[in-house]
């Protein structure tokens, strides 16, 4: 009986990941849509809307940048009642978003979370200029302390430290990119989401639990301005 019940949870979890491929190759298929032109704008009328009024099964949840030109149910080509989408400046984590992504976890049902960054982020921008500050900052107490180590040896802790958030998170994605030699705004991007989706698991017992059990996956995504399309992401 144990075994036909673990073989249950194997294949029921088999189940979840086989339906969170298919949202996810949906979604990039919306993607090309919308990047050739060819958008559908699907389930977007009044029956659709009616038949929403007493419950809402989304397919996937969506955190993104809260940047108007990177609205995820244009950029999918998805519909009403498609995707739960929590958007914010540069896709980061903070209480309201992980309550609103362990909602959409526990009590909607989502297989698949997409995080989803973009190329000319402003929040990135305003973390370069922030962690540039705060490199000054400890290279000057460096240059003027007995002891060199005491100016920049801590400075992840001061990044972790920091009132802004966006220097917290944004600016620490910037930082590990530099730390791995890359300069790239770009790359700092990609560098932010890995981030961004390490910060949502380490801080949420629902989501590991979910992903611990096959009923959840979550995916790195970076919309390119200028073609429209989404780049996958992999870690």
């Amino acid at each position: 009986m144990q075994g036909d019940h673990m073989q249950g949870e194997d294949a029921q979890g088999a189940i979840r990941e086989s339906t969170a491929n298919a949202t996810w190759s949906r979604m990039l298929a919306g993607n090309r849509r919308f990047a050739e032109g060819n958008a559908e704008h699907p389930w977007q009328d009044r029956e659709t809307r009616e038949s929403l009024l007493e419950r809402q099964t989304p397919d996937a949840a969506v955190l993104a940048c809260a940047d108007s030109r990177v609205p995820p149910e244009i950029v999918f080509d998805a519909g009403l009642g498609d995707l739960f989408t929590i958007r914010n400046a540069g896709e980061m984590v903070d209480d309201a978003t992980l309550a609103s992504l362990e909602y959409a976890v526990d009590k909607l049902h989502v297989s698949l979370i997409v995080v989803l960054g973009h190329e000319g982020c402003g929040a990135i921008s305003m973390a370069i200029d922030a962690l540039d500050e705060l490199m000054g900052r400890a290279g000057k107490a460096t240059e003027e302390s007995v002891s060199a180590a005491d100016g920049m040896e801590d400075l992840a802790e001061r990044i972790l430290q920091a009132d802004s958030i966006i220097l917290r998170q944004a600016g620490f994605s910037v930082w590990q990119a530099r730390e791995a030699e890359l300069e790239n705004p770009d790359d700092y991007e990609r560098v932010h989401i890995a981030h961004t989706i390490e910060e949502l698991v380490t801080r949420s017992h629902i989501v590991q639990d979910a992903l611990a059990n096959d009923r959840l996956m979550i995916v790195g995504a970076r919309y390119q301005l200028e073609s429209g399309k989404v780049e996958v992401l992999s870690f």
